[in-house]
């Protein structure tokens, strides 16, 4: 489940409307060659042939152009999977559940559309995204207060919010998020710099990084990559489990929040 706050929205390149493209033009194609006059049994062959033809090489074309597309976006979204547009009817009609320094919130879980919908961290944000918002970026001890109690309060296992390691492509020559795991943590939805994860963040009374886990380290400890190859490069926050923030793998489907 989402926290949504309001952040500005991004573009991204529609595969999927390409790939609709490709195949539109291949069943042109296709349809085209088989108006063609057919009285012999040479002349059928050759059509079947000619047709085989045709649909490899547009579906090569096709493959070879995704996998252009692909190369091109960042790991971060998911090898593929794209981050949403907004909806103009969506935005305009968008629940607004309450208001921090500015910024409109909402919780997934109190609207009846999203009531009981659990998505995995990139499904999350673009249902934010839906509405002109987006994951909950929490840049202040104040903002994390609400969070947590928010959590409690409605008696949440967890939430995603819009934190993600900066471990996909364009972070890997970047020495000034060396170590990864301590310096390699943004805010996906503003852009923020998440504060070393090894210490308190400045002018806060506590460390929201919990310190312990599924080994009894101090978070974030990329547990899972140890269990089952798969990295935690995503921020959730936890509620009677580990009590603060905790790195997940992206694939979980957990609750999410919302900000405007």
């Amino acid at each position: 489940m989402p926290l949504s706050r309001l952040e500005k929205a991004d573009r991204s390149t529609d595969l999927i409307g390409m790939r609709h493209y490709l195949l539109l033009v291949a069943v042109a194609t296709v349809a085209t060659v088989s108006t063609a006059p057919a009285d012999e049994a040479e002349d059928d062959r050759q059509t079947t042939m000619m047709k085989k033809d045709l649909v490899e090489t547009t579906t090569q074309m096709m493959k070879k152009s995704l996998e252009q597309q692909r190369q091109k976006t960042s790991s971060v979204n998911d090898g593929g999977r794209l981050l949403s547009l907004p909806n103009a009817e969506s935005c305009k009609n968008r629940p607004k559940h309450f208001e921090l320094n500015g910024h409109w919130y909402f919780l997934s879980s109190n609207t009846t559309e999203h009531k009981d919908a659990k998505n995995d961290w990139l499904d999350s944000r673009n249902l934010c995204r839906k509405y002109c918002m987006d994951a909950v970026s929490i840049e202040t001890e104040e903002e994390n207060e609400i969070v947590f109690n928010l959590v409690k309060k409605e008696r949440l296992p967890y939430i995603w919010t819009s934190g993600r390691l900066c471990n996909f492509k364009g972070c890997e020559d970047r020495e000034d998020l060396r170590p990864l795991e301590v310096l390699g943590w943004f805010w996906s939805a503003s852009g923020v710099k998440v504060s070393p994860t090894n210490k308190k963040p400045e002018g806060w009374e506590n460390q929201p990084w919990s310190q312990t886990g599924h080994f009894k380290r101090p978070q974030p400890d990329n547990a899972e990559f140890e269990i089952n190859e798969t990295t935690e490069a995503c921020l959730a926050v936890l509620n009677n489990v580990y009590k603060v923030y905790e790195n997940c793998s992206c694939q979980y489907f957990n609750y999410f929040s919302i900000v405007l």
